[in-house]
């Protein structure tokens, strides 16, 4: 599906240079030749984009984690794995559209694949309750984490929400218990876990998903305890003061990487993600491959230990 292109604003410079481009074009297809003055528009969109991509600010990066044109974990699925068969329902109270999951294959290897699924139109959207997870999200993603453990697969998870879905019925159904043992039960399966921040990694509604052996990140993606705005309602009752707060969070993949978080970060295209999602998946198939090889060479028990020990050296102090 072809998508229509979408502009941040701190993108503007360059959308307006990229609608110079279209209108030359479309004075060439009229018999004139514009080929060389195109090009050097070209040229010069792609170095300001490139310029303008290797300094975001915090904030920045936070609203291309967001932008609606990312790929999600079913763009994913499509471009980097074979023969996906998605699995349905918690078996307790029904099936959250905000995750998705089930069988794959990664190089003709067979592996349990789960991930948060955003909409891009407002029927979508709403489809999959804007990519927050209800209780029995996690539950199923917990029941395939379980099948996949009885058969020995690998699992490969891809995180992409604001946080877990806050309404009076996730709580009534348990919506804090569904993350924590999701927690417990990931941190000791004894098959290997690589966990992919996507876009935005929020909150316990990430981590619920996210306990693994390798953590990667995308070059501009972002992955915290509370988003930008919500943090700035809560310290200074504003939460038009997101930027502040971001910069406050240290919430980018080379924050986190700086912090040991994650393990690795996955470069994205000039202009990020959602301007090559080929591209994108080109390079994350290349990461997913590499570190799930090596995985494989390492035995359960000790896969285990060294998770444990992962999560438990994450802690900083300070006086």
């Amino acid at each position: 599906m072809a998508l229509q292109q979408s502009y941040l604003d701190f993108e503007k410079p360059l959308a307006e240079l990229d609608k110079k481009i279209q209108e030359l074009l479309a004075f060439s297809t009229e018999g004139v030749d514009l080929s060389s003055e195109v090009a050097k528009l070209e040229e010069k969109a792609e170095k300001m984009r490139e310029e303008m991509f290797a300094n975001l600010s915090r904030w920045q990066t936070a609203q291309v984690a967001r932008h609606i044109n990312r790929p999600f974990t079913l763009d994913y699925l499509s471009l980097i794995f074979t023969e996906f068969v998605e699995l349905h329902g918690d078996r307790n109270f029904g099936d959250d559209h905000a995750i998705v999951g089930g069988l794959a294959r990664l190089d003709g290897e067979p592996v349990m694949v789960i991930g948060h699924q955003k909409g891009r139109d407002t029927k979508e959207k709403v489809f999959r309750n804007f990519g927050m997870p209800n209780p029995e999200g996690y539950r199923k993603a917990l029941r395939l984490m379980e099948m996949a453990e009885r058969f020995k697969l690998p699992i490969i998870t891809f995180v992409d929400t604001p946080g877990a879905f806050p309404g009076i019925g996730a709580e009534e159904r348990g919506q804090a218990e569904a993350i924590a043992r999701n927690l417990r039960e990931m941190s000791r399966l004894t098959v290997p876990i690589i966990v992919v921040i996507t876009g935005e990694g929020g909150s316990g509604g990430a981590l619920a998903i996210a306990v693994g052996d390798r953590i990667l990140m995308l070059q501009h993606s972002v992955y915290a305890v509370i988003s930008p705005e919500g943090c700035a309602a809560i310290l200074w009752s504003d939460g038009t003061k997101g930027a502040q707060a971001a910069e406050a969070l240290k919430l980018t993949a080379k924050d986190i990487k700086g912090l040991e978080v994650i393990d690795e970060i996955v470069p994205e295209p000039a202009g990020g993600a959602h301007r090559d999602h080929e591209a994108m998946a080109k390079n994350l198939h290349e990461a997913l491959s590499r570190n799930l090889k090596e995985l494989k060479g390492i035995a359960p028990e000790e896969l285990i230990e060294q998770r444990y020990q992962k999560f438990r050296k994450m802690s900083r102090f300070a006086d």
